[in-house]
């Protein structure tokens, strides 16, 4: 069964029936017509771009403070760990 995109109450490929099965679910559109549709790209590349911005913020939770990160990662792990070189004396965590 072919599954339309639905937009604003209305289905992309302009289709009309109630028996057309139609979702919002990006991933779930199987017509082909309401695929090359401008809003159905609109709304991927929407999709798209929050997916990168959502990992982008995950990526750097410190931003560039990467060394304190690395050093609450070390401290984490069991026992005692050496920092790597180019950290403030080299110690123990």
């Amino acid at each position: 069964m072919v599954t339309h995109y639905r937009t604003a109450g209305h289905l992309a490929c302009g289709r009309h029936g109630k028996n057309l099965i139609a979702t919002s679910e990006l991933n779930r559109v199987k017509c082909r017509s309401c695929r090359n549709t401008e809003a159905f790209k609109a709304a991927r590349k929407d999709q798209r771009n929050a997916a990168r911005r959502a990992r982008r913020a995950n990526t750097h939770p410190t931003g560039n403070d990467w060394r304190s990160a690395w050093i609450e990662r070390l401290s984490a792990l069991p026992g005692r760990q050496r920092l790597p070189r180019g950290f403030y004396g080299q110690g123990f965590v």
